[in-house]
């Protein structure tokens, strides 16, 4: 079986002006510690939640798709423009041609060169609108590729947006039952920090601060709950002798040290 490590040394601390206070308080400034370290793991919680991390690679992901729905919504524009000048340039063409035949029809040119000359235009013309209508189609099928893409895009950004709702609802009712389990625990520390000593309190405070939120634990069986280490006999005896009233402190961790009937004493 393992055993646990052994405090066999005394810190600076041993020299500090000793610090009384009545044992009931040494023990409520135990549940002060236990309301404290509950807020901390609520506070915790709140800081940690998985919908606060998915929310941010959501929104990171979704600024993506925006820039490139940006990015396609530009190039849709910029054809259609492109497609709109090929079809009024066939427009243009084509009237021009109605009028070539209409003359021609009509009979409203009747000079043999002249006739010729005309024959020549309409079959440019012809040709001109062939080149322009290629345009027009090719023009038009990368119009409608590009409004593929941007209309898969919105869609993906339709549905970030969905979860990105739904997340940010899970998450702020989430933090809102832990504020309210906050506000429960902070309701019952009022009380329990009422009567304690000024100094005993400041150095909790003061030991919270440097322990990582905790500054008071139990001696459980000859063990500080502070530091998970075991007291030797020789700092037992001490800790024995002590009067009641004297602020004891773990001399591997220097938290506040608080005797009870569970003690191993």
């Amino acid at each position: 079986m393992d055993v646990p490590p052994r405090c066999t040394h005394r810190t600076p601390h041993s020299q500090e002006r000793p610090l009384k206070a009545d044992p009931t308080a040494q023990v409520t400034l135990l549940e002060v510690q236990e309301l404290d370290s509950r807020a901390d793991q609520l506070r915790h919680q709140r800081r940690t939640l998985p919908e606060i991390t998915e929310i941010t690679e959501l929104q990171t992901h979704r600024d993506e798709l925006d820039d490139q729905a940006r990015d396609a919504r530009i190039v849709v524009d910029d054809l259609a423009v492109e497609q709109a000048k090929v079809d009024a340039d066939v427009e243009q063409v084509k009237a021009r041609r109605a009028r070539d035949r209409e003359r021609m029809d009509t009979g409203k040119v009747g000079n043999p060169k002249d006739l010729e000359r005309l024959g020549h235009e309409l079959e440019s013309l012809e040709r001109r609108i062939s080149s322009l209508e290629d345009d027009e189609i090719e023009v038009m099928e990368r119009l409608e590729e590009a409004q593929s893409v941007l209309d898969s895009v919105t869609t993906l950004l339709e549905q970030a947006d969905v979860r990105l709702g739904e997340l940010i609802a899970a998450r702020d009712e989430k933090v809102a039952a832990i504020d309210a389990q906050l506000v429960d625990v902070e309701a019952q520390r009022g009380p329990s920090v009422e009567g304690l000593p000024e100094d005993l309190l400041a150095l909790y405070e003061k030991l919270r601060a440097a322990k990582g939120g905790v500054g008071a634990a139990m001696l459980h069986q000859r063990r500080c709950t502070g530091c998970q280490l075991s007291i030797d006999n020789a700092e037992l005896s001490v800790i024995r002798a002590a009067p009641a009233d004297l602020v004891v402190r773990c001399e591997e961790c220097t938290r506040i040290l608080v005797r009870t009937a569970e003690s191993g004493l």
